[in-house]
């Protein structure tokens, strides 16, 4: 099996990394939307993107998506957010590729903007809080991951 793992860089690549122990066994590579020091494990296995906040880019960001996905092309795509997920789901959903997504643990009782997008491209869709469960009724509760 081999996982694309698409994070924007701080937090999110934080809480993709808590789920190594998921992953790491299998082939891999990661998808950021900034250049930014890598650990080991990274280096040379890490593609990066232009970096969007829903403009104009996010239009190179589908480009980008439809690029990557056919050179690597991976069994499954997961994700914790942010925006870089959306365009690459959206490719992934043409291609046949399903998306794992799980909802940042900061949001606690409102969902994020990503949340809400991916909740509808999403294969299979997780939050941290059960507190989210009534804007995720087809979602899974998994727990904080960090």
């Amino acid at each position: 099996m081999k996982i694309g793992i698409v994070s924007s860089s701080g937090g999110h690549l934080t809480e993709v990394r808590a789920l190594r122990p998921a992953y790491e066994r299998h082939e891999h590579f990661y998808v950021l939307n900034e250049k930014i020091p890598l650990s080991a494990d990274m280096i040379g296995r890490t593609r990066f993107i232009r970096h969007s906040e829903r403009d104009w880019l996010t239009l190179v960001n589908l480009l980008e998506a439809l690029v990557i996905l056919r050179a690597e092309r991976p069994d499954v795509l997961l994700s914790t957010g942010a925006g870089p997920i959306v365009p690459f789901a959206a490719v992934a959903r043409l291609l046949g590729i399903p998306v794992v997504f799980v909802e940042t643990m900061t949001r606690i009782e409102e969902p994020s903007l990503t949340g809400k997008l991916m909740y509808r491209l999403a294969s299979r869709f997780f939050y941290q809080w059960r507190s989210l469960e009534r804007h995720f009724p087809r979602g899974t509760y998994g727990g904080p991951l960090v």
